[in-house]
């Protein structure tokens, strides 16, 4: 078992903004930020004012504007993103210690992102090459057409608290591939990695201007990124709450906005399915990173024959689960925040009054100065209940059963989200039918959670606008260019 204690700091590491190749100090008034697990100090971070944001973002415009990153060769910029991949790979010990201390998550799960991310600026760093477009020899005999693929401009990157060094991975390699120069705005919870992260990109070899990061509070810094005409495009993951202003504020300078929101995630289990396989998915599903995942699978929907089963071997192996420090060996760590940890515990009375049966429940885990909640599961959910239809970001689980595949279906389309859902069944009719007729940007079928960079991922409806990862995750970075061209007739 690991030792918590050895990895907890003496004094907090001290963080100001990276702007045009430099960091500045955290000034007089820096954010704290407390390990959640642990309730010391462990960062301190640069307050963010509309003048810093104002700053960077005139940086990114110089860069991009004068400078000669937009120009280099897919050959160069694959170099530095490759070169980024393996020093993720070099630093992920410090990393992971850096957003276990700042998240709460378990740091052998934080290890892992760590080779997720670093795997997506490897892909990122292949697409480099094969960023072009294309020819039209079809016009007629005098004229000739051509498309370019040219960079956006400068884009303002928005990220959250829960995977702050993948989410940004999603992003910024792809943004870079494609030429651009950014700022971005991590959470003021867990900026840590990310501003580590324009550290490594310098010592890649990305010129100064490319990559700046600005810490603080979404008002002003995210709001005047959100507004600001020298920004191109803004690319956002969060709260479709947050979602909707970053869109307003965006609105008058009609920017590109790319989204990527919430969920509230199903997972369609019918009665032949392998229950034992199924229930070990609606496990990782439901307490990976505390639930504190846009694609947390916290709401099963499981045909009646087969209910009662798949409830016994979901709880049985969720009391096995092991809640507590991070630095320990265990699957569910702290909750991020105060806020987040009142919000969890509140819908877990809403359920109550729902007239949900709370078959497990994990609030009450008493772990020193730490704030935990354990799994927590809803049996005999009502379909239109809260804690069946809003997100809650933690390890809060409901059970709906269904008698058919038309009601599963029309229960797990019924709220406001859709960004992924799962399939568990052994009819291949079935599975390609609840595919096709499930509104979700990501559909798995008898597996959950499994991805790749080489796979898009985004959301329908209210989960987001746009697409992150796969090979056109380069194209939202670009703006499509049309040449025509025409040409004098000759006799020789």
């Amino acid at each position: 078992m690991m030792n918590s204690q050895p990895a907890l700091p003496q004094s907090p590491t001290s963080y100001g903004h990276y702007i045009d190749g430099t960091f500045s100090s955290t000034g007089t008034d820096p954010i704290e930020r407390r390990s959640p697990a642990h309730s010391v100090p462990v960062s301190l971070y640069a307050r963010g004012t509309e003048q810093d944001a104002e700053k960077a973002v005139m940086s990114a415009r110089t860069s991009f504007d004068q400078g000669d990153w937009a120009y280099t060769s897919g050959a160069e910029r694959q170099a530095v993103l490759q070169k980024t991949a393996d020093l993720i790979r070099e630093q992920a010990a410090e990393l992971g210690r850096i957003e276990c201390l700042e998240s709460g998550k378990p740091f052998r799960q934080a290890l892992e992102e760590m080779e997720w991310a670093a795997g997506i600026w490897e892909y990122a760093a292949a697409l480099c090459r094969h960023l072009h477009g294309g020819t039209t020899n079809t016009l007629g005999r005098d004229l000739f057409g051509m498309t370019l693929k040219e960079p956006i401009g400068v884009c303002a990157l928005i990220t959250p608290w829960n995977f702050p060094l993948l989410i940004i991975s999603q992003k910024l390699p792809f943004a870079l591939a494609a030429g651009c120069s950014c700022v971005v705005k991590p959470s003021e919870f867990t900026s840590g990695t990310t501003l580590r992260l324009a550290e490594l990109l310098s010592q890649a070899g990305l010129p100064p201007g490319v990559c700046n990061v600005v810490t603080g509070l979404g008002n002003p810094v995210g709001s005047t990124l959100s507004s600001h005409p020298g920004v191109d495009m803004v690319s956002f993951t969060g709260s479709t709450t947050v979602g909707n202003s970053i869109m307003a504020a965006a609105a008058p300078t009609l920017k590109k906005v790319a989204l990527e929101l919430g969920g509230k995630n199903p997972q369609l289990i019918f009665d032949d399915a392998d229950l034992d396989y199924a229930a070990e998915a609606v496990c990782l599903g439901a307490w990976f990173n505390m639930g504190e995942c846009c694609n947390s699978g916290s709401r099963i929907l499981v045909q009646e024959g087969v209910a009662d089963e798949l409830v016994q071997k979901v709880v049985e192996k969720s009391r096995a689960v092991k809640t507590g420090d991070p630095f320990d060996e265990v699957s569910v760590g702290a909750i991020i925040n105060g806020q987040q940890f009142e919000k969890i515990r509140d819908f877990v009375e809403r359920g109550k009054e729902a007239g949900a049966e709370l078959i497990l429940d994990g609030t009450q885990v008493e772990q020193g100065q730490g704030r935990f909640i354990a799994p927590t599961i809803f049996d005999h959910v009502p379909a239109d209940a809260d804690i069946a239809s809003e997100e809650i970001f933690g390890p809060v689980l409901s059970i709906i059963r269904f008698s058919d595949q038309a009601e599963a279906i029309r229960i797990a389309n019924r709220t406001r989200y859709g960004l992924s859902a799962s399939v568990w069944t052994a009819n291949t009719d079935r599975a390609l039918y609840c595919t096709r007729n499930l509104q979700a940007g990501t559909v798995w079928v008898n597996t959950f959670l499994a991805g790749s960079p080489e796979l898009p991922f985004g959301g329908y409806k209210q989960s987001g606008l746009g697409r992150e990862l796969g090979p056109e995750a380069v194209l939202e970075f670009t703006e499509t260019k049309t040449v025509v061209i025409k040409m004098e007739q000759t006799d020789g």
